[in-house]
């Protein structure tokens, strides 16, 4: 589908006139490679939110609050709120989900007595990193193999690809 020959025989969003057939099945392999890998990336998303019966933000939360942890600050209700870009409201919400089950427990901060500290389960932290956490370090290791010159290639791609997202369509 990403191959103009097929889907844009006039030539009337991509100009591909200037283009041998190589270089064009070359940049449409580069699209279903990155088309792949978008659709494996959400599997291992659905399966792993299936494994622990969370949501997408429920996870986002999760890893938010192991990350935070492991720095040594504390994770706190706000924090969360402005991590996911959501209300204080859903927040809580998102909270009482978590703790009801059993994933995270909301204690006394540290210093400041109108707030809590969210701290994970031990059982949490450790299905998350047996799922999420090693599919992390995987990739972490792919682009690692890479050269510092490669990764500057993948690295601009990757941006200049986000910035078409951003289209007027879009918003």
């Amino acid at each position: 589908m990403h191959d103009p020959r097929v889907s844009d025989i006039r030539g009337r969003l991509i100009d591909v006139s200037q283009m041998s057939d190589d270089d064009i099945s070359h940049v449409v392999a580069v699209l279903d490679a990155l088309r792949d890998w978008r659709a494996a990336e959400e599997r291992l998303s659905q399966a792993s939110r299936r494994f622990m019966k969370l949501g997408d933000n429920d996870m986002r939360a999760l890893r938010y609050v192991i990350v935070v942890t492991d720095r040594g600050e504390v994770a706190t209700a706000g924090g969360i709120a402005e991590h996911l870009g959501i209300s204080t409201a859903a927040t809580t919400k998102l909270l009482d989900r978590l703790e009801r089950g059993g994933h995270i427990r909301r204690l006394p901060h540290p210093r400041d007595r109108r707030s809590s500290s969210i701290v994970i389960a031990a059982e949490t932290r450790d299905a998350a990193q047996a799922t999420v956490g090693r599919e992390h370090a995987r990739r972490f290791r792919v682009a690692a193999e890479l050269a510092p010159a490669e990764r500057d290639v993948v690295i601009r791609f990757l941006a200049e690809l986000s910035r078409t997202t951003e289209g007027d369509w879009a918003s």
